[in-house]
């Protein structure tokens, strides 16, 4: 049990006090550590052939515009949203910190786009919430959640042999996890 709970500790320290400290800096959005907001607009031109107006829904090339923009424009991110109407083509890209919104004029095939690039924090908090990371990143969260399980569970059982400190230590925990259920109870709205 002490070989698995060292082992288990020394594998998710990083994930420990990743989560640890985003946890800190989601919970106080208005401290501005490297919270810089840099928005550009880009325009462009894609081929009026990939979006003409007459085409239908099904025809209308998607694929073609979303590389174009990815090549040309270093659009990042993953394909969130895709909209046609009439007269515009709409592709929203969603990445952790990163969002980009293109509209494109079917009759004419021009672009403009709005780039929004949020500082590190916000990356990192993206990250911690598992907001536009993709699947992934969803395992990782995942399996750090798992190892944290397992510390708690290995440290609880090594706790028992302690016959000294085991009653002392089960106290604490107790006091803790009814602290956080009091505060859960009494003050979370």
């Amino acid at each position: 049990m002490r070989w698995l709970h060292i082992y288990a500790s020394m594998l998710g320290l990083g994930a420990l006090v990743f989560f640890s400290a985003t946890g800190i800096t989601l919970n106080h959005p208005d401290w501005t550590l490297g919270t810089t907001r840099k928005q550009e607009e880009i325009g462009g031109q894609v081929e009026t052939a990939w979006v003409e107006t007459g085409l239908a829904e099904a025809q209308i090339k998607r694929l073609e515009v979303v590389e174009h923009l990815r090549r040309v424009h270093r659009v990042q991110g993953t394909v969130d949203e895709v909209r046609v109407d009439e007269q515009e083509l709409f592709v929203a890209f969603k990445g952790p910190g990163y969002a980009a919104d293109a509209w494109v004029t079917r009759s004419t095939g021009v672009v403009r786009m709005t780039v929004a690039r949020e500082g590190w924090v916000a990356v990192m908090n993206d990250l911690h919430k598992g907001r536009h990371t993709g699947g992934v990143w969803a395992w990782v969260i995942d399996l750090s959640a798992g190892v944290m399980l397992v510390l708690s569970a290995t440290g609880l059982v090594l706790l028992m042999y302690l016959r000294r400190r085991r009653w002392r230590g089960l106290a604490v925990g107790m006091v803790g996890t009814t602290a956080l259920v009091a505060v859960v109870w009494g003050w979370v709205p």
